[in-house]
């Protein structure tokens, strides 16, 4: 009868009175190893004893088990350094202004955004939504590319308030919509966070950006 050992060694098999030290086991604890093995033998089960094969499958089983354990832990430590890693190549990007699609914080000053549309359009509408998705203006631009101040205001006028933006250039031709596309804007970084293994920017106003939405990094903060 085959008693159960809860260990974690590491070795190939030594047969047991071997003086030889088998540097292969976990921390190179021999000794642990044989009384391990001495117990198991005055265990057995003496008209079905347990053959030296059977010593054998264990051990590589507690090979296999720590070796996984090992690797497992360099992983983690590997993944570690290289977050770390990614933070320190990127903190010079704070203070810095980059251009991103996605949300932008519109406050006092306008937002300087880039605007492409289809080089065949012949009227293009910048349509804003706020935070949440909902469209609150669409206004004619012209045809011009390129940078652009976006002051921030509603059909009549008024002054949107402060908070996140999103906007999106539609191009037409006549009546036909030829395209749909982000608009991007510039903001400063302002701190930069690695979480579930992703990098993320935090811009000025409590907008982010993730590293794919980012496509141009300028060569200064904001004035």
């Amino acid at each position: 009868m085959t008693t159960g050992i809860s260990a974690t060694t590491r070795a190939s098999y030594t047969a047991p009175g071997s003086t030889k030290a088998a540097a292969g086991f976990a921390g190179g604890d021999f000794e642990t190893f044989l009384k391990m093995l001495t117990a198991q033998i005055r265990n057995q089960d003496p008209m079905n004893p347990m053959e030296g094969s059977d010593f054998a499958v264990q051990l590589a089983t507690f090979s296999g088990v720590e070796q996984q354990v090992k690797t497992n832990d360099l992983l983690s430590q590997i993944a570690g350094q290289t977050g770390a890693e990614s933070l320190v190549a990127y903190s010079d990007w704070i203070g810095r202004q980059v251009r991103s699609s996605g949300q932008a914080h519109f406050g006092d000053k306008p937002l300087v955004m880039d605007i492409r549309h289809d080089p065949m359009a012949d009227r293009v509408v910048l349509v804003t939504s706020d935070r949440f998705g909902r469209e609150v203006t669409a206004e004619d631009i012209g045809a011009g590319q390129g940078l652009i101040e976006w002051f921030g205001r509603d059909a009549t006028g008024a002054k949107l308030p402060e908070g996140l933006y999103s906007f999106a250039v539609e191009s037409y031709r006549g009546d036909k919509l030829l395209g749909r596309t982000e608009a991007a804007t510039y903001a400063t970084v302002t701190e930069v966070q690695r979480s579930g293994g992703k990098l993320s920017f935090t811009l000025e106003g409590g907008a982010t950006a993730t590293l794919d939405q980012i496509d141009a990094l300028a060569a200064g903060g904001s004035e």
